[in-house]
């Protein structure tokens, strides 16, 4: 790995700075609505308290802006990690500033203190020096266990790291990087990439890469309308991005040019509205009425791309089949998160849908590994360095 491990750090009774994803969804009424990020966080806050850490925990939650929005507050993070921990979790009521400072001195071996939502300060997404410098005169140590940020060059990930001369990646994130590596860059073949969602334009970059490293890429949910448009389909009402059909014409010419097949649907589950109580009828991919929007892949399709994931030794999966929130356009999703949990290769899956749809499914615990990072899980398939990781090199 390029970067250490915090278990290549002596961090017994030193001041440790650590950046953490635990940007949760709450409530009207405030509770955490899944605590999913927090659990995946607990191995490297448990090592760091029997290591003798003094712990300063930090993150963000929601988009604030720069303002102070009491409904953004990191307060009931702190108690579901008490919960979950059985050790007290002191809180911070800000993240810089003499009180907090007072508070990270008051610290014993193994303590834990929790700060105040980041994103409450402007400077955070600005990477702005001074900010970074506050947050890095609290600390000896940085540690970075932030996957699903490390696509942000921000204070927390990019500017204290750049100050703090002890420094490295958490357990979590170490896990990601590794299994992202084991996908991508030294797969188990032949390699198959599975891609959904509404568009295109969103995974462009992802397809560009992939289709020179992927065997075969399975294409399904609205993003199949518009490749199919690009090869001269009538697809009704579907919705398609217009102005992409050019460059999925194109991405279609580069994967035959380099080997990679690239199936589209054969069939689709049509209906002329998304709502629940809709009805769907399945019809080949070519037969779709002028009034009728493709909502999900068909059985035909099905079958062909779980004949290609039975096969493959790394599978790569992100964006849903089709509306899986509505039950009568939820059938492929399912299917394919089902095909993914038993086929025998490596299985990777990213992207809160996809995340999603194997829980729905019942089959997540079936999964080889489920990546907490969603912009920064394509970033890292589009072939980018991501600035969280290379601030820890």
């Amino acid at each position: 790995m390029p970067v250490k491990s915090i278990k290549e750090l002596d961090i017994r009774g030193k001041r440790v700075f650590f950046r953490f994803d635990f940007n949760v969804p709450l409530d009207q009424a405030g509770s955490i609505k899944d605590d999913t990020r927090i659990r995946r966080a607990i191995p490297t806050i448990k090592y760091a308290i029997e290591h003798g850490a003094k712990c300063i925990l930090s993150s963000h939650l929601g988009r604030p802006k720069g303002e102070l929005k009491p409904e953004m507050s990191l307060k009931p993070v702190a108690q579901r990690l008490q919960e979950i921990l059985g050790v007290p979790i002191r809180f911070a009521d800000d993240c810089i500033g003499p009180k907090v400072k007072e508070a990270v001195a008051a610290l014993p071996d193994g303590g834990v203190l929790l700060l105040e939502n980041l994103r409450f300060h402007a400077g955070e997404t600005k990477n702005d020096p001074e900010f970074a410098a506050q947050l890095a005169s609290l600390a000896d140590v940085y540690v970075n266990d932030a996957f699903g940020t490390a696509h942000r060059a921000h204070a927390s990930t990019v500017g204290v790291a750049e100050l703090l001369k002890e420094k490295a990646a958490g357990l979590l994130l170490n896990e990601e990087l590794e299994n992202l590596e084991k996908a991508l860059k030294n797969p188990a073949k032949p390699v198959v990439a599975i891609f959904g969602g509404a568009k295109v334009s969103d995974k462009l970059a992802v397809l560009e890469n992939l289709v020179a490293r992927m065997d075969a890429v399975l294409i399904g949910g609205g993003m199949a309308n518009t490749f199919l448009k690009a090869q001269g389909v009538d697809v009704g009402s579907s919705k398609i991005e217009e102005d992409m059909t050019g460059t999925a014409g194109g991405i279609l010419k580069s994967a035959r040019e380099k080997g990679c097949a690239v199936l589209l649907p054969d069939d689709v589950v049509i209906s002329d509205r998304i709502e629940e109580g809709a009805t769907g009828q399945t019809v080949d991919a070519s037969a779709i009425p002028a009034d009728q929007m493709a909502l999900d892949i068909g059985p035909k399709t099905i079958e062909r791309f779980t004949q290609e994931i039975r096969k493959a030794g790394t599978i790569v999966w992100n964006g849903p089949m089709g509306v899986f929130e509505i039950s009568a356009f939820k059938n492929g999703t399912m299917k394919i998160a089902e095909a993914v949990a038993s086929a025998p290769g490596f299985s990777l899956v990213g992207g809160g849908d996809s995340i999603r749809a194997v829980q729905q499914a019942g089959v997540a615990d079936r999964i080889s590994y489920i990546s907490t990072g969603g912009g920064a899980f394509m970033e890292f398939m589009e072939g980018k360095t991501l600035p969280g990781v290379a601030a820890l090199e």
